[in-house]
């Protein structure tokens, strides 16, 4: 990248030029106005950082001179080409990703790899075991289900999905084709905080909302996958990370969209990728950097989560439902004493413009999803507020 997030979202700040080179005659300018951001507590797609989009801004007619926008680009350009490379560049960098695994830059989201994953690693007979934590589990399990046999190895559906089964309970089939964990249950804010050694055979986990929140070892995975659309970036491309010796193995008549040997083999770019997102992905990735890595994000993320849920802790009024062991850095998940006085505090909340703080329609209450964009003035905004609804109505 010719210029930096830092120095691109500079210059947007003092000047921008407005149109393209057919209308520079008028050399018409003006300043940026700063708006309020609000607080965005969204799940997903979720908040994005406010210097990468100040960069994207600052881009979006003219990228870096060339004339035109990404999103105009061909993504067989020299141009786009050398923005997908420095992306995966970064990726590998940033998650310490070795040459002995591929990074793919992917549609159709979480969901899609539901079907990729046994497609790709299983046969129509062969046996699959996935630890069930969830509703994301529940979906992967069922997508699985049409395509091999599926063993659920652990589950804590009876506990309504309030923790993660500790690994010696586990009813694991040493003849599996793979593992499948989802790493981190976004609905009902359940986290694995560590992953077992499943020997031979390979781990796959969905990373959706922890992926890049933390550092991560990705040679204990077989196979990790993510939609961008909470650390990552906008909602658009999955990425994809796959043990090589994993790949080519895909059942025949594979559809190439469906095979990742085929996605390897064109580096991404089979068909037309979603290259604006790719993009966008690609600032946010340059971000992380420039916060120091993700040593350095975690950091912030564990004392965002600590400091929210010792508030909770604290209280009579707020609850959260999950296993202290198994609680979620990404998505706080908590419920008030009186469920008949949730609408009175999203009203309050959007009035402190406290936004997307709903939970999902499957468990109720709230969530508060504090990936990393979410800066720790948010997460005070919403200690204070609630201790002041509590205050109020407690």
């Amino acid at each position: 990248m010719a210029t930096t997030i830092a120095a691109t979202a500079t210059a947007a700040m003092k000047t921008k030029t407005t149109g393209n080179r057919r209308d520079n005659d008028k050399a018409t300018t003006r300043q940026r106005q700063t708006v309020p951001r609000a607080y965005n507590f969204s799940p997903g797609p979720a908040a994005l950082p406010d210097a990468v989009l100040e960069c994207a801004q600052a881009e979006i007619l003219d990228y870096q001179g060339r004339g035109l926008s990404v999103m105009e680009m061909s993504h067989r350009s020299a141009e786009f080409v050398e923005i997908a490379e420095r992306a995966e560049a970064d990726f590998r960098n940033l998650l310490g990703v070795g040459d002995d695994y591929a990074v793919l830059f992917l549609q159709g989201g979480a969901t899609l790899q539901f079907a990729m994953v046994p497609i790709n690693l299983a046969s129509e007979d062969a046996v699959v075991d996935y630890v069930h934590t969830g509703l994301w589990g529940t979906k992967a399990i069922a997508e699985a289900r049409k395509l091999c046999r599926v063993n659920v190895a652990a589950s804590s559906e009876e506990d309504n999905f309030n923790h993660v089964p500790h690994v010696d309970t586990w009813r694991l089939n040493p003849d599996a084709a793979y593992v499948h964990v989802t790493g981190n249950e976004t609905i009902g804010g359940v986290e694995f905080h560590e992953y077992p050694n499943t020997g031979d055979v390979p781990l796959v986990a969905d990373l959706s909302s922890t992926l890049l929140s933390r550092p991560l070892d990705v040679e204990q995975f077989g196979l990790i996958y993510a939609s961008a659309q909470k650390n990552l970036g906008p909602a658009g491309v999955t990425v994809v990370v796959v043990r090589r010796d994993l790949i080519g193995r895909a059942r025949a008549n594979t559809p190439c969209t469906l095979d990742y040997s085929a996605h390897a083999a064109a580096n991404s770019m089979l068909n037309t990728p979603p290259t604006y997102a790719w993009y966008l992905a690609g600032l946010v990735l340059e971000w992380l950097k420039q916060q120091g890595g993700l040593e350095a994000i975690a950091e912030v993320n564990e004392r965002k989560a600590r400091k929210l849920y010792a508030a909770m802790d604290g209280s009579n009024f707020y609850r959260c439902p999950v296993a202290k062991r198994n609680r979620s850095w990404m998505n706080v998940a908590f419920t008030l004493a009186d469920d008949s006085l949730d609408g009175a505090f999203l009203r309050a909340a959007e009035e402190r413009e406290l936004l997307n703080l709903k939970g999902h329609r499957s468990v109720g209450g709230m969530r508060a999803s504090i990936y990393n964009a979410m800066p720790e003035a948010g997460v005070d905004a919403l200690i204070d507020f609630m201790a002041a609804f509590e205050a109020e109505y407690g």
